[in-house]
């Protein structure tokens, strides 16, 4: 298993970015930064917000983040968004149901 306060700590320091302000930006005091480095299991919403303090994405070494990365992107669009015709007909059954509450909200 990994160690996600390992990885953390070595992109932290190679970011250059002093521990300190690290945690201001994330709200939290330096000596929770120094436990969360001890962390095995640090949670991916922390691990996100570090990410995004010092510019860095973890996708490359934490396994789980990429995993969940590649589903939600997989699961965002159907197999045929491709072509636009998928997106032409999605238009227009968006339109349609549109008018259709705007027949019954003058109907009401």
């Amino acid at each position: 298993m990994q160690h996600r306060g390992e990885i953390i700590k070595k992109a932290v320091y190679e970011s250059g970015m002093p521990i300190s302000q690290l945690a201001l930006r994330l709200n939290r005091s330096r000596r929770w930064v120094y436990l969360m480095f001890e962390n095995q299991n640090v949670s991916i919403d922390v691990v996100l917000a570090i990410g995004k303090v010092i510019n860095y994405d973890f996708s490359s070494e934490i396994y789980e983040l990429r995993k969940n990365v590649v589903q939600e992107e997989r699961s965002a669009y159907p197999e045929n968004t491709a072509t636009s015709e998928y997106w032409k007909a999605k238009y227009i059954n968006l339109l349609e149901e549109y008018n259709t509450l705007l027949k019954n909200l003058k109907n009401d």
